[in-house]
């Protein structure tokens, strides 16, 4: 046995499925695209076995992209579990013979209250796609196990399925990437995904002084602040240049302190808005090719509403 054969045929094997999934789909996957966008309630997601485990996996997708979802367990349905079930729900049920004892008492339950049940099987003609308002159908292609018995194609196609439904409802709803950051705001993708305007600190923090205001002045805002800069608004309130740090030390004399913030400030600096993904902000701060700063300035039509400093991305993880 080659070890790397036999995973490369197995991989070919499910492609293939999936090529011929793709090519068979055809309006019953829009009538159900349509059927879940216009719900009220939930998708209720339900399988036994291999089935189950995708099942759970294709509720979590949905609910993950602005499709409410939720599993229920066949198994627990007939003891109590059914009550997860409204009218205002629809059933998503997986079974690729179509003949899945356990989850009989869901149908019936759909079909007596007139829910909407939609089927994944692998059998045109089983009970559950004779059942179901909508059956999506899995083509006959041979499962990736040597003996054809264990469910490895069959399961890979109904998880791409599920996942070409959520993918469709999501651009359907028109998904934005803010509400995506709603719904996964742990981890890496919480980090990729926050906002400026989620981590700068506010108007009340803002050190902003103006061009005719002597450095001396300009210096103790500075120092008062902790951000190593001051803003530099003029008569409308718009940002127009900011000492820095840097500045001070470029503009080293003894009459500095009487000079003019306009005399010494840097004009047109770096800005960024607060609806901008603070990996953005990171790339204005350390950009590579010009100087790095330290913070920040965060503007609306050019007035100052915030600023961002370094330490608040490397607290945030955004790096």
């Amino acid at each position: 046995m080659d070890p790397l054969a036999v995973a490369r045929r197995t991989l070919a094997t499910e492609s293939d499925a999936l090529r011929l999934l793709a090519d068979t789909l055809d309006d019953r996957f829009v009538a159900a695209v349509d059927r879940f966008f216009a719900l009220k309630g939930r998708v209720v997601v339900s399988g036994m076995g291999k089935s189950g485990h995708i099942a759970r996996k294709i509720a979590a997708t949905f609910a993950s992209t602005g499709t409410p979802s939720m599993f229920v367990h066949p198994g627990e349905a007939s003891h109590g579990d059914l009550g997860m079930i409204t009218r205002d729900d629809a059933v998503l049920a997986l079974s690729n013979s179509g003949e899945t004892s356990e989850l009989v008492s869901i149908v019936d339950y759909a079909k007596r209250f007139a829910i909407p049940l939609v089927a994944i099987t692998g059998r045109g003609e089983s009970s559950l796609a004779a059942a179901a308002e909508i059956a999506l159908l899995l083509p006959d292609a041979p499962e990736a196990c040597p003996m054809g018995l264990a469910p490895t194609t069959s399961t890979t196609m109904m998880l791409a399925l599920g996942d070409a439904l959520a993918t469709a409802l999501l651009e359907k709803r028109g998904f934005t990437e803010a509400e995506f950051h709603t719904f996964h705001p742990g981890g890496k993708l919480g980090r990729v995904l926050v906002r400026v305007r989620d981590l700068m600190h506010g108007p009340d923090e803002l050190p902003l002084t103006t061009p005719d205001t002597k450095m001396s002045e300009a210096i103790v805002t500075m120092t008062r602040s902790g951000f190593g800069c001051v803003g530099v608004t003029d008569p409308s309130k718009r940002l127009i240049g900011i000492v820095t740090d840097g500045d001070l030390r470029r503009h080293m004399s003894p009459s500095l302190t009487t000079e003019r913030v306009q005399d010494v400030m840097t004009a047109a600096p770096r800005t960024i808005g607060p609806d901008h993904l603070a990996s953005e902000a990171l790339g204005l701060m350390a950009p590579g090719d010009r100087r790095p700063i330290t913070s920040l300035f965060v503007v609306e039509q050019g007035v100052p509403v915030g600023i961002l400093h370094i330490h608040d991305l490397l607290r945030a993880g955004v790096m």
